[in-house]
């Protein structure tokens, strides 16, 4: 472990609260461990430790990201997105596969969505080039998460989103019975209603879907 990271991993576990942690493992379901800090506190203590010892940057940054990932507690998966969005403008093509990895590891909702709309939306709008050899491929792939990725990467392009792309990936996976699948589908369309709400009802109109994804995909509209 890096002196960057044994001096950040120490910041945080000094301001651990356990009964705090016990209520918010209980609300990720026992999935991961956690040090009982929530978000407010998080993002002022990073802040802080970062006007303290500044902000690694490039590969140095990356492999911090690595790091933090391995740790057992939750926030610090969280911490590692925050050092990625420092990192969304310099990075090259090649910064996708690191971020495809971290949809993969210690997978659930509260990182990949945020990986999958913040971090993988933004690198594939500098580089739409890349989105034949990474959505595309993760729409088909046996992985859920890797589907929900997929589903939900255009979720903030609003005017720029690629419609055809997105109702084909719903199309393809409209009849799976998961929980996670259903409500990406619903979020993806809500959010685009935002945009065209009439494209999104005549969708919903002609397509099979489920009704939790129809419940959220129209909530709005």
């Amino acid at each position: 472990m890096s002196d960057y990271i044994e001096k950040i991993a120490a910041c945080f576990r000094a301001n651990a609260d356990r009964n705090k942690a016990e209520a918010m493992e209980a609300y990720m379901r026992g999935q991961f461990p956690f040090l009982g800090i929530k978000t407010p506190e998080r993002t002022k203590l990073l802040h802080d430790f970062w006007q303290t010892n500044g902000v690694p940057q490039g590969e140095e940054l990356l492999q911090a990201v690595r790091e933090l990932w391995l740790l057992p507690e939750r926030e610090f998966q969280n911490v590692a997105m925050a050092h990625l969005d420092k990192h969304v403008k310099r990075a090259d093509k090649l910064h996708i596969d690191l971020l495809e990895q971290l949809v993969l590891s210690k997978s659930w909702w509260d990182t990949v969505d945020y990986i999958a709309a913040h971090l993988i939306g933004r690198h594939l709008s500098k580089y739409p080039e890349l989105i034949t050899d990474y959505p595309d491929r993760w729409i088909e792939s046996d992985h859920m998460w890797l589907r929900r990725t997929a589903i939900l990467f255009q979720l903030k392009y609003k005017g720029r989103t690629d419609t055809l792309r997105l109702f084909g990936y719903i199309e393809r996976c409209k009849e799976e019975k998961d929980f996670f699948i259903r409500k990406a589908i619903g979020w993806a369309l809500r959010e685009y209603a935002k945009t065209d709400a009439e494209a999104v009802k005549r969708f919903v109109a002609s397509t099979e879907l489920s009704p939790l994804s129809v419940r959220e995909a129209l909530k709005n509209v």
